[in-house]
Formats: C-alpha cells, sequence, structure tokens
C-alpha cells in the first residue's frame, strides 16, 4: 500500500501492524511523494507494470488515470462491491463525485472537505461587529467594512476583509463552486466561458480591483501570507476542514481568536459551503490481491477508531454519515473559541458542490489563473471596477481561454472533442 500523506502513514501504521498478525499475504505500507506516485501510478496503467495493490491518491492525481476510454482505466470499477456491500448508502454522495465517470465508482472517499469561513473574532468582536449575521456576500462586505482602515498614518489601508487573490485560484474556484459555476460539465466539457462563469467571475474580480476593495493577497503554505494573517492584514480566509489543523500547527498565536460560520452565500438562503481538496482510495488492476485489499481499504475507510483520530489529527471529518452522532465530532474547540467545529463543518458536509474528475482540470485551472491576473491588471489600469463594466471584457478573455482548453483536449487521441 503507498500512501502520500504523512499523517495518514501515522494513523495507518499501527492498524496495519495489527492486521499483519491475523491476515496473509502480510501489508507493506509505503510513503511515497504525492508526484512519484502519480509518476508510478500512470507508468504502471500506460504499460501493464505492476505497482502497490493499494492506492491513496490526491484529487490532482486521481482524475489524470481517466483521460481514456472507460475500460481503459487502471483502477478495478467498485461501484457493484459498495452497493452489494451496504456501504455506498454510508457515503455523502458528492465525495465520490470526483472518483466517478460515467456512473461508475472507481475509489472510495476517504473525505468531504467542506468548507467554512474562518474569521478573526478578537478583531471583529471588539469592534462591536457580528460576523455571523451575515447571510450573504454582500453582507459581510458591509459588515466588515469599517475595519478596513489606515492603522498607521501611511495612507495604506493596513485590514482587508478577506484573503484571496487571482493567484490563489483553488479559493477563487471554490466560491465560483458555491455559486454554482465549474470548469466543466457533468459529460466533463470545458465550459469555463459560460455565461454563468462570466457573471460570478466578473463579481468576484470586482471584490480584488479598485480604490474600495476588499480582497488581498494572502497565500495559504507561504510564509509572507501566513505572516499576513497573524497580523490581522487579512481578517478571513476560507477554510475547508483540513486547513483546521493547518492553523493549529502554523498559527499558534491565534489560538482563542478565531471562529469559524457558514461561507455567506451568494443569495439568501443559497448554498453556505463549498469543498476543496479530496483524496481516494484506489486498487489498481493489475493487483493479484485484490480480495485482500479490499478487506484492508474497508478496515481502514470504514473504521470508527480511524475516523476519530484522522478528526483529533487533521481536523478532518469523515464521509461515514453513521459516524457523524459520535461525540468526538461534537467537542468544544478551545482554538475556534470552544465552537464545535467538527458538528459545524459536518452540518454542512451534505451541501457540497458535486465535481466531476476530468484529467484536464490542472490545465483549465491554470487557464482560469491567467485569465484573473490579466484581468486584473487591465481593470486596474483601465479603472475598471463594477461587475457589469468587468464582464464585457472577461467574456472574452475567457473564450480565449475555452479555446486553449479545447485544443489541449483534442490533441489526446481518446478524448471526443468538445
Amino acid at each position: 500500500m503507498w500512501v502520500f500523506g504523512r499523517t495518514h502513514h501515522a494513523l495507518y501504521e499501527p492498524l496495519i501492524d495489527e492486521w499483519n498478525q491475523d491476515h496473509d499475504p502480510a501489508v507493506t505500507l509505503s510513503l511515497v511523494s504525492a508526484k512519484a506516485l502519480e509518476r508510478r501510478m500512470l507508468a504502471s496503467f500506460f504499460s501493464g507494470v505492476p505497482v502497490a495493490d493499494v492506492l491513496e491518491v490526491e484529487l490532482a492525481s486521481a482524475p489524470r488515470a481517466f483521460a481514456g476510454p472507460l475500460e481503459s482505466v487502471g483502477f478495478r470499477d467498485l461501484t457493484g462491491r459498495l452497493k452489494t456491500e451496504g456501504l455506498l448508502d454510508q457515503l455523502v454522495p458528492a465525495s465520490l463525485s470526483p472518483w466517478t465517470i460515467q456512473g461508475h465508482i472507481f475509489g472510495i472517499p476517504h473525505d468531504v472537505h467542506p468548507v467554512l469561513l474562518g474569521y478573526r473574532a478578537d478583531i471583529t468582536e471588539a469592534a462591536g461587529i457580528d460576523l455571523s449575521k451575515a447571510r450573504t456576500w454582500a453582507e459581510f462586505f458591509d459588515l466588515i467594512r469599517p475595519l478596513q482602515v489606515d492603522l498607521d498614518g501611511d495612507n495604506r489601508i493596513d485590514r482587508y476583509a478577506l484573503a484571496l487573490w487571482p493567484s490563489q485560484i483553488e479559493e477563487v474556484e471554490l466560491i465560483l463552486r458555491q455559486a454554482g459555476g465549474r470548469l466543466f460539465d457533468a459529460q466533463l466539457r470545458p465550459v469555463l466561458n459560460s455565461d454563468h462563469n462570466a457573471r460570478v467571475l466578473a463579481q468576484i474580480l470586482s471584490w480584488m480591483v479598485g480604490p474600495d476593495r476588499v480582497t488581498a493577497q494572502a497565500k495559504a503554505f507561504n510564509a509572507a501570507g501566513n505572516q499576513l494573517k497573524i497580523s490581522g492584514y487579512v481578517l478571513a480566509a476560507v477554510m475547508p476542514d483540513w486547513m483546521c489543523g493547518v492553523y493549529r500547527q502554523d498559527f499558534p498565536q491565534l489560538h482563542g481568536k478565531m471562529k469559524l460560520m457558514p461561507l455567506p452565500a451568494w443569495e439568501p438562503g443559497g448554498r453556505r459551503t463549498s469543498v476543496w481538496g479530496g483524496t481516494m482510495l484506489g486498487f489498481p488492476k493489475t493487483s493479484e490481491n485484490f480480495e485482500a485489499a479490499w478487506e484492508l481499504g474497508k478496515a481502514l475507510y470504514f473504521s470508527r477508531d480511524i475516523a476519530h483520530k484522522l478528526y483529533q489529527v487533521a481536523d478532518i471529518i469523515t464521509p461515514i454519515k453513521r459516524f457523524w452522532t459520535d461525540e468526538v465530532f461534537h467537542r468544544p474547540d478551545p482554538y475556534f473559541s470552544n465552537q464545535r467545529k467538527g458538528a459545524m463543518y459536518i452540518a454542512q458536509a451534505g451541501d457540497i458542490p458535486i465535481r466531476v474528475p476530468s484529467p484536464f482540470i490542472t490545465f483549465a485551472r491554470a487557464r482560469l489563473k491567467d485569465t484573473m491576473t490579466s484581468m486584473r491588471r487591465w481593470a486596474e489600469t483601465n479603472r475598471v471596477y463594477a461587475p457589469d463594466a468587468l464582464e464585457a471584457e472577461l467574456r472574452t478573455r475567457l473564450d480565449a481561454a475555452q479555446d486553449q482548453i479545447v485544443k489541449q483536449i483534442s490533441r489526446n487521441v481518446f478524448a471526443e472533442t468538445p
């Protein structure tokens, strides 16, 4: 079995040691970097050379295995197994979507990864602002705008409402998903330049430009971005469940100063969450030990003990719905001002957007990033800040990006040209 995550490896080791005492063949657990795992996986699928019997694969890599015809996918189809063994109904349906092609499921979901909004409660509440009352993004920005001030007299704003920038394309995309936008449709056809995407992205872009902008760059997993969050330069950020563990580790200074809330909706009554990231457990067709591997996979991914430990160690909630009432997910979390954080993520888990596993998603995401970056420069140069005014130019650039994606797909001899 190959895994790419150190946390996962550490969690599985004791269980696999115990497993090996009673099962034959024994399991060898290996920690392999995500990129190396992806290269070896694809090399195996393209050539038929054996690979590990069990692969834990991240969302950035797994769809690349789905680039050819359905029958050429290197993972075993698990649809029948999940149904006949009563496992399918235990899972959050949307957590299966990144691993499903034409109704065929090729991986067991490791997670759900709903997204909430994390914010600096110490700063907002000291100013008498209750952000939890914000039902929509418009209300959120209206409430927090009084805190966007020059604190040191240098005529520059020292605080911004939200960490969001064109370079933070994962965050841009998850907000687009929240609004019902997407990069590919259910038939895996690129739809970057759809009318809906253009409207939503123009609104997001308007948050980033002009003298009244409400967002600033503060990238995750970046030393400069981390410092900006610690200093309060940005007051809020989108946070999937796993990001809580990142904050706990990287920002001990913010212990007890953070709170979480559902994402503000695009309109009253709209979706209050999105999704960011994901991992699956897959079983290559080349394995001669599928039955043993399948039993191991179930022991890991449907284990109550592992589900509890994964939340305790990494703040990740399980996709197994019957575990959600367990006490561990409902404890107050001192880091997040004693909120019952797990329950808050679970409350939104059933509403995450559906995703489709296009093998061209990384390419499409890069074209979206290019488009948003160039549009921001154009808007600032031409002093165009209103969403309606931005949309016309944005549509032209989205059309060009869409053409690039279509051409890239057409180079794949197995792909049907959109």
